[in-house]
């Protein structure tokens, strides 16, 4: 296996600056949305960073042209290698199309049929594995070797969450410092890079990460000060059916986010149907763990100025349909 580079250190504000001027080429600046009916439940003024607006429609593109970009030659000619439910799976197959570059993805084999089409449609190989029973790691880690590929994981990478803190740069420089931010936790890249941006933008900005109540790995991790690994939850939240928080990853959290809450799965279709019905729009259910929180805490939000990283919009049609006839 190539590493991607010889990065060891925790990123900083400057990667995320650096970050966004390497991807400005390619990905989407995308809108910042507001809604009446959100302000007027929550209390506050609420402003919707809309990643589900972002090429193959989440966030994850954003890390994975920031690490692919940092290819030399040879990692370019021998390709990438990576591991994903989906997102960033597709993040880095159109990242690798867009420059040229072979790519293999790692996916369970349970993951949305859609996110696997597009996967394909980016023009990458897929090579599945059951994710209850099989370690994707090591699976990832075996064809990187035998191959000489060069393995970028979906969070825990310097470059990937650099990438990532790029939603919450845009989201800042739209709406100036905010009083609180909730982002969606899987395994922390896109929390920590918002935490990056955050405290650099926004000091005494609240910076929330949320998780689905089935995988609190991140709660217990930052209330036990070290990553706790659980066994792979079982939640409709397939982006955050993450085992633990990564090296990097939490190395940032712990020190830059202020807590991590919780929501159950009825609550992220509650989101669902709200995005749907009010703002028309599709939003995965990851992608709902954020505003989902807020609502929760609204007693708390009152009169505040809350940002809300809607992370992705890959959902299966059919899935959709049933969340929202429930």
């Amino acid at each position: 296996m190539i590493p991607v580079s010889s990065a060891t250190e925790l990123p900083s504000f400057a990667d995320v600056l650096l970050a966004a001027e390497r991807i400005k080429p390619w990905a989407h600046r995308t809108p910042v949305l507001r809604s009446r009916t959100a302000d007027t439940e929550l209390g506050a003024q609420l402003f919707f960073k809309c990643e589900n607006f972002q090429r193959m429609g989440a966030f994850k593109f954003r890390g994975a042209m920031n690490a692919l970009t940092q290819f030399d030659a040879t990692q370019r000619k021998h390709g990438v290698i990576t591991f994903s439910s989906g997102n960033h799976a597709q993040g880095t197959a159109l990242a690798a199309q867009l420059l040229g570059i072979p790519a293999v993805i790692v996916m369970p084999q349970d993951a949305p049929a859609a996110k696997v089409a597009a996967t394909r449609g980016y023009g990458a190989e897929v090579v599945t594995y059951d994710r209850y029973t099989e370690d994707r790691e090591a699976i990832g880690a075996r064809l990187a070797a035998e191959r000489k590929m060069t393995l970028i994981p979906p969070y825990d990478h310097p470059h990937v969450m650099a990438g990532q803190g790029t939603a919450t740069l845009e989201l800042l420089q739209e709406t100036g410092p905010l009083d609180a931010l909730f982002v969606c936790l899987g395994g922390g890249g896109l929390l920590s890079g918002a935490a990056l941006a955050a405290r650099a933008l926004s000091p005494a900005c609240k910076i929330y990460g949320v998780e689905p109540q089935a995988g609190n790995d991140g709660q217990q991790s930052l209330r036990a000060g070290q990553v706790v690994h659980i066994d792979t939850p079982k939640t409709i939240a397939d982006g955050a059916q993450t085992q633990h928080l990564g090296k990097y990853t939490f190395g940032v959290i712990r020190e830059l986010v202020d807590d991590i809450h919780t929501v159950s799965d009825e609550e992220l279709v509650a989101g669902m149907r709200f995005f749907a019905e009010r703002m028309k729009m599709v939003v995965e259910p990851t992608g709902c763990l954020g505003f989902a929180a807020a609502r929760k805490l609204k007693d708390q939000l009152q009169g505040k100025r809350v940002g809300v990283i809607i992370s992705g919009g890959n959902v299966d049609l059919g899935k959709l349909a049933t969340f929202l006839a429930d």
